[in-house]
C-alpha cells in the first residue's frame, strides 16, 4: 500500500478541476494553506527560529502583484504593477513514527514567480529562476521528526519589468507535499504514445521511470476506461497495450481513458501513477494542413496569458474553466500557452473540455527584447529580463516541460519559442538593408553588424528542437516567427516541423512555393477579416491564433490602464462584440449578434454628401449592443452572422415586446460590407426593441433601456466544496428587468456565513483600483465578484478575507449586493 505521513495545518485547500495529483507519484496532497509572507527581504529569514508570528497568513495560490497600489511609476509592461522580493514561511511537524527510513517526503511546486529559492530548516534544497517551471526538491535529508520543520521560499521579483506582460509575483500556484518510498516512480515518470489507431484497435506503448529501482521490483499498467473499468494491461516498464474498439479523443467528444502504472515490491503495492490519455491521431501537411483523427480541418486558435484581471496569476480552475468553455461556445478550438507553460490544471481542462494546445517555452532566449515602461511601444524600453539564466537553465526548462506535459491528448504542437527573431532586437542580418518588403514586425533599422547574427537563432532552435523530440517524438516542434524574411535565411525554419508565421499573412503563398515542404500557419494574428479569410481560402495554411482570447494584465497604454484590450472577452470574461463578429467566422453553429452605433449625420447637400460618406466609413466589429440614441438620430446597425442573409425588426416602445405581432420589419434589405463580411443597416433611432433574425434561424435583440432601477444577481453554482469557485454576476437593471449597459453604479458585496469574497472584477482595463472584495462600481452595466468557501479556515488567515463571515459552521452562505438608490440583490450558496 502507499505510504502516508502527517504533517499539522488546518486543512488543504482543493482545488477543484484536477485530474490527479501533478507530481504523478507517491501519496501528494495540497500544501496550499498555513503559510505565512512578508513583502521583504531579510538573510534572517531563512533561520527556522526567526519569529513569523506577525507575518500575514496567505492561502497558495498567491500572487503579491494584484494586492499592490498600480502606479505610473510602475512600468507599463507589467501594467503598472509592482514587483518586489517577498518572502514565504510554512511549518510543518512530521509524525516521526509515519515517516520510516525507507520513505521520502518531497516538496512540489506547480509554479513560483520568480527566481526562487527554497529552504527547509535552513538548508538550502535548491534555486530556480523560471518562473514557469515547475519544480520538486526532496525535503527527507533536513526533516527534523516530530518537531517543527520550517519551509521557507524567497521569491526574487525585484527584476520588476522582466516580461512584455504581466506574470504576478510569488507562489502563485499550488504546492504538493509527496510521501514516496525510496524506490519510486519519478517525477513525471509515466508517459505514453500511440504507436496505432484504427476503428478496430488501439495500440499504446506506456513507459514508466523508476526512481531507485531494487531488484525485485515490478511494474503493472492498467488502462482504464471512462467509466474505471480496466481494459488493457500489461506487465513491464516498457510494454505495449491493445484496446479494442477504441473510443477517440476529438474536439466534439473528448473521450478520456486513464493510464495507471502500478509499482510493486513482490505483491506488495509501494507506487501508483495514474494519467490521462486521449486517443487521436496528429498529421501535418504542406499542401493540406493539418489533421485530426485524419480529418483535415482549421484550427480557431487564440493566445492566452496567465492572468485573470483582479485574480492576478493565481487563477482557480473554475475561473478557466467558464472562460474556456465561453472562448469555445463562439467557436474556438485551439489554445496557445503565451509564451510559457501555463498552471497544469488549464491542460487538465483542454484535455476534458475538447480544445488543442499549443504548449510554448519560452518567450526570450539570450538576449534580452524591449520591455516598454510607459505606455506599449511609447518611450524609452528597459531592458530586464529572463536571459541571463538562459544557458544554464533552458535546455532543463524546455525538457520539464515536455515531461511534465506530455500526457495531456491536447497538445499538438511544442513551441520552442515566441518572436526571438524580431529585426534587430537584438539578431541582425545582412537581408535587413533590403528594405522593408515583408516585414509586418518593427524593423529598427538595416543590417547591424555590431549586434548578435540571426544565424544564431538557428543554432539554437535546432538544439532545442532535438531536446523535445528526444523526449516526445509524436508530436511536431514549432516556433512563432516574428521576421519570416530574416529567419528564412538562417537555419530556424527548417530546425522545426511547423513554421509559425506572427502577422505574416502576406507570405503565406510566396513562401508556400518557395519552400514547398514547409508547413505553414498563422502563429499569432489580428482580428481582422483579411487574416482569417488567408486561412479560410488557403489549403496549405492549417490554422490561426488570434492575439488575444482574453484581455489581460500587462502591456498596458499610457497611464492609466491595467492591460491590454486585444481579447474576444474582457477581463470578467464576458464576451466583447468582436467575440460575437469572431463567432459569425468561426462558429459551427447559427449564430447572431445585433449591435449599433451612431454615424455621421447631416441635412441639405451637406447632408447627401455625409450619406455619401456613411458608405464608406469602415463597418465596425466592435459595436456595442446598445439601443439608447437621440430621435432621428441616424444609426448603423450591424448583424454578425454566419447566416447568408438577415432582417431587422422593430417593436416601438409602450408596445409588449413578448408579442410577436408588435415587431414590424425596418431597414429593408441589409448590405453587405465585402470588407468585413458584415450586413448592416443604416436607420433613423426609434426607441423600442430591435430584433434581428438571421436566415438561420439564430436571432438577437438590443431594447431600450431606463435609468437603473435595481441590481440582479446570478450565480453559476448554487453550491460549492471547499476550494470550488463561485461566479456571481451582478447586473444594473432598469424597472422592466433590462439591462443598463451605460450603467457604472458603485456596488458594495458582503458575505454572510462561511464564504468570502476572492475578488471583484467589471472589465473596465482604465479602472486602477479593482483591489477591493467589498465595492466596485459596474462596467457596461455588469460585475462579476468571485467567491469561495472559507468553511475550516484559520480566521483571518487573508486580509482581504470578509469580517462578515460566521465561524466556518454554517452550511449556507448570502451574498449581499448593494448600490445607492438601487433594489439590492442577493443569492445563496450552499457550502459542502
Amino acid at each position: 500500500m502507499k505510504t502516508r505521513f502527517l504533517y499539522s495545518f488546518f486543512f488543504l485547500l482543493a482545488w477543484s478541476i484536477t485530474l490527479s495529483a501533478q507530481p504523478s507519484f507517491g501519496d501528494a496532497r495540497l500544501l496550499n494553506d498555513g503559510w505565512r509572507f512578508r513583502l521583504e527581504d531579510d538573510s534572517a529569514f531563512v533561520d527556522p527560529a526567526f519569529n513569523d508570528t506577525r507575518w500575514q497568513y496567505v492561502a497558495v495560490p498567491h500572487d503579491w502583484g494584484v494586492s499592490q497600489a498600480m502606479s505610473p511609476d510602475a512600468g507599463s509592461c507589467q501594467g503598472y504593477l509592482p514587483g518586489g522580493i517577498g518572502w514565504y514561511r510554512n511549518h510543518l511537524r512530521i509524525n516521526a513514527s509515519e515517516l520510516t527510513d525507507d520513505q521520502r517526503l518531497f516538496i512540489y511546486f506547480e509554479g513560483v514567480y520568480n527566481r526562487s529559492s527554497v529552504y527547509l530548516n535552513g538548508h538550502l534544497l535548491g534555486y530556480r529562476p523560471s518562473g514557469f517551471a515547475s519544480f520538486l526538491y526532496d525535503l527527507t535529508p533536513y526533516i527534523n521528526k516530530g518537531g517543527d520543520n520550517v519551509l521557507a521560499v524567497r521569491v526574487d521579483h525585484s527584476r520588476q519589468n522582466d516580461s512584455r506582460w504581466y506574470t504576478g509575483s510569488g507562489i502563485y500556484r499550488p504546492v504538493w507535499l509527496v510521501s514516496a518510498p525510496q524506490t519510486h516512480i519519478a517525477l513525471w515518470g509515466t508517459s505514453w504514445q500511440i504507436q496505432s489507431l484504427n476503428d478496430k484497435k488501439a495500440v499504446v506503448q506506456v513507459k514508466v521511470d523508476i526512481e531507485n529501482e531494487a531488484a525485485d521490483s515490478r511494474v503493472v499498467v492498467d488502462i482504464l476506461d471512462a467509466t474505471g473499468t480496466v481494459v488493457a494491461s500489461a506487465k513491464g516498464k516498457d510494454c505495449r497495450l491493445s484496446i479494442s474498439r477504441p473510443h477517440r479523443w476529438s474536439l466534439s467528444n473528448p473521450y478520456l481513458y486513464k493510464v495507471r502504472a502500478r509499482l510493486l515490491s513482490g505483491s506488495t503495492q509501494t507506487d501508483c501513477s495514474e494519467v490521462p490519455l486521449g486517443l487521436r491521431t496528429l498529421e501535418f501537411s504542406p499542401d493540406h494542413g493539418f489533421a485530426l483523427n485524419g480529418q483535415w480541418m482549421k484550427v480557431k486558435g487564440v493566445c492566452l496569458h496567465d492572468d485573470a484581471g483582479t485574480l492576478g496569476t493565481a487563477v482557480p480552475a473554475d475561473v478557466w474553466r467558464q472562460r474556456l468553455l465561453t472562448l469555445k461556445s463562439i467557436g474556438t478550438n485551439a489554445i496557445r500557452m503565451s509564451h510559457n507553460p501555463h498552471a497544469p490544471a488549464l491542460y487538465s481542462l483542454c484535455d476534458s473540455l475538447g480544445l488543442l494546445v499549443m504548449d510554448e517555452a519560452s518567450d526570450e532566449w539570450e538576449f534580452p527584447k524591449r520591455k516598454w515602461l510607459k505606455g506599449w511601444n511609447q518611450g524609452t524600453p528597459g531592458y530586464e529580463g529572463t536571459f541571463d539564466y538562459f544557458e544554464e537553465w533552458i535546455d532543463r526548462d524546455v525538457a520539464d516541460m515536455v515531461r511534465r506535459d506530455r500526457c495531456h491528448p491536447s497538445i499538438f504542437l511544442w513551441s520552442i519559442g515566441n518572436e526571438v527573431d524580431y529585426p534587430n532586437d537584438p539578431y541582425t542580418h545582412p537581408i535587413l538593408d533590403g528594405g522593408t518588403a515583408g516585414f509586418t514586425q518593427p524593423m529598427y533599422g538595416g543590417y547591424k553588424p555590431d549586434q548578435p547574427n540571426a544565424e544564431r537563432i538557428g543554432v539554437i532552435a535546432q538544439r532545442l528542437s532535438k531536446i523535445v523530440r528526444d523526449i516526445d517524438p509524436s508530436r511536431a516542434v514549432t516556433g512563432a516567427l516574428a521576421g519570416v524574411v530574416m529567419s528564412n535565411q538562417t537555419a530556424y525554419p527548417e530546425a522545426v516541423d511547423v513554421v509559425g508565421y506572427n502577422y505574416t499573412e502576406s507570405r503565406y503563398g510566396e513562401d508556400h512555393q518557395q519552400y514547398p515542404k514547409r508547413v505553414i500557419y498563422g502563429s499569432e494574428n489580428r482580428h481582422d477579416y483579411p487574416s482569417w479569410k488567408a486561412v479560410r481560402d488557403n489549403e496549405h495554411i492549417f490554422g490561426q491564433f488570434l492575439w488575444t482570447g482574453i484581455d489581460y494584465l500587462g502591456e498596458s497604454g499610457a497611464w492609466p490602464a491595467r492591460g491590454s484590450g486585444a481579447g474576444l472577452l474582457d477581463l470578467a470574461g464576458y464576451v466583447k462584440p468582436n467575440g460575437y463578429y469572431r463567432a459569425s467566422l468561426w462558429s459551427e453553429s447559427p449564430t447572431c449578434y445585433v449591435g449599433a452605433y451612431p454615424i455621421n449625420n447631416g441635412q441639405g447637400r451637406q447632408g447627401q454628401r455625409q450619406q455619401a460618406r456613411r458608405r464608406q466609413q469602415p463597418v465596425s466589429s466592435y459595436a456595442p449592443a446598445i439601443w439608447n440614441y437621440e430621435d432621428g438620430q441616424t444609426i448603423r446597425v450591424v448583424c454578425y452572422t454566419n447566416a447568408p442573409s438577415a432582417r431587422l425588426l422593430l417593436c416601438p416602445r409602450g408596445k409588449d415586446s413578448t408579442v410577436a405581432s408588435n415587431f414590424q420589419p425596418i431597414g429593408g434589405e441589409p448590405t453587405l460590407d465585402e470588407a468585413t463580411g458584415i450586413l448592416y443597416w443604416d436607420i433613423p433611432y426609434a426607441a423600442g426593441s430591435l430584433r434581428c433574425e438571421a436566415s438561420n434561424g439564430a436571432t438577437s435583440s438590443i431594447t431600450t433601456c431606463d435609468r437603473p432601477y435595481a441590481l440582479r444577481a446570478t450565480v453559476d453554482k448554487k453550491s460549492i466544496e471547499q476550494g470550488q469557485v463561485a461566479l456571481v454576476h451582478v447586473e444594473v437593471i432598469d424597472e422592466a428587468g433590462n439591462l443598463v449597459p451605460l450603467a457604472d453604479n458603485n456596488i458594495t458585496c458582503y458575505a454572510l456565513g462561511s464564504a468570502r469574497i476572492l475578488g471583484l472584477e467589471n472589465g473596465d482595463l482604465r479602472d486602477t483600483d479593482v483591489r477591493s472584495t467589498r465595492a466596485l462600481r459596474a462596467n457596461g452595466g455588469r460585475l462579476l465578484a468571485y467567491v469561495v468557501s472559507s468553511k475550516g479556515q484559520r480566521q483571518n488567515q487573508n486580509p482581504i478575507a470578509d469580517n462578515a463571515a460566521a465561524d466556518g459552521q454554517t452550511s449556507q452562505a448570502r451574498i449581499i449586493f448593494s448600490s445607492p438608490l438601487l433594489q439590492p440583490a442577493e443569492v445563496s450558496i450552499e457550502l459542502r
